[in-house]
């Protein structure tokens, strides 16, 4: 009996950062979360980093993570963002999909650390192998696009019946992530079984878009001036400012 891709391999990664601005905060811990089989014991790595700038207190309610406690224990950017960077090339070299909720955060602000640390990118390190991303916020938005309510990593696991231990714990999100996309791939069987993760890593990109886009028309009509990104799962890099 073939086993399907949400009951096979996965990789899932995440993040905790000083804001939510891609290309001006920093991440100040990450996790890599590995698992060879639904059910079995996952493979957890985290790193814990001093950012070299402040912590405002939001992002420490958010995560609990002080400018103290960095300082004291966080290692400094460069090496850490060398290692996840790797990290993730040696999963996708292996052929894990990596699962990344909201992908387009994580992996943008991942890029703009490299940048700004090791005059390096992400795509660099996966020059050789193509990154197959799954996205739980786009999978569960397509799959059950009708489905009123807010589509956050807390209310992804509420609606899959995922237990999130510790939220904004990057090794917690990560695994509940993981847990979130098992589950819509059971759910949605019917629809995802017979595509294949770099096929689905396509479509998701399709999806996306034209998820931004319906958010776009609905910030239009209520006035609101925010700009949607459809680029996924990596935001392209802003132009340098003459």
């Amino acid at each position: 009996m073939t086993t399907h891709w949400y009951e096979g391999p996965l990789a899932a990664f995440d993040t905790e950062t000083t804001g939510v601005d891609v290309e001006e905060d920093r991440i100040v811990s990450a996790a890599l979360v590995v698992q060879d089989a639904a059910g079995t014991r996952p493979r957890v790595t985290r790193w814990l980093v001093n950012p070299g700038i402040p912590v405002p207190a939001e992002a420490t309610a958010v995560h609990g993570l002080t400018d103290r406690h960095l300082q004291r224990n966080g290692r400094w950017p460069s090496p850490v963002m060398e290692e996840l960077a790797r990290a993730i090339a040696e999963q996708t070299a292996a052929g894990r999909p990596l699962v990344v909720m909201n992908a387009p955060f994580d992996l943008t602000i991942l890029d703009r650390e490299l940048r700004r640390h090791r005059a390096s990118s992400l795509g660099r390190y996966l020059d050789s192998v193509p990154l197959c991303v799954l996205d739980p916020r786009v999978l569960d938005k397509h799959l059950d696009r009708y489905r009123k309510g807010r589509r956050t990593l807390t209310d992804l696991c509420d609606q899959y019946e995922v237990v999130l231990d510790g939220a904004h714990d990057a090794a917690a999100d990560a695994s509940a992530a993981m847990e979130v996309v098992r589950a819509v791939g059971r759910r949605f069987a019917g629809r995802l079984e017979r595509l294949s993760p770099g096929e689905l890593h396509t479509l998701q990109a399709v999806w996306h878009a034209a998820q931004a886009r319906g958010l776009q028309a609905w910030f239009a009509r209520q006035g609101t001036p925010e700009m949607v990104d459809p680029a996924w799962p990596l935001r392209p890099e802003l132009p340098a400012v003459a």
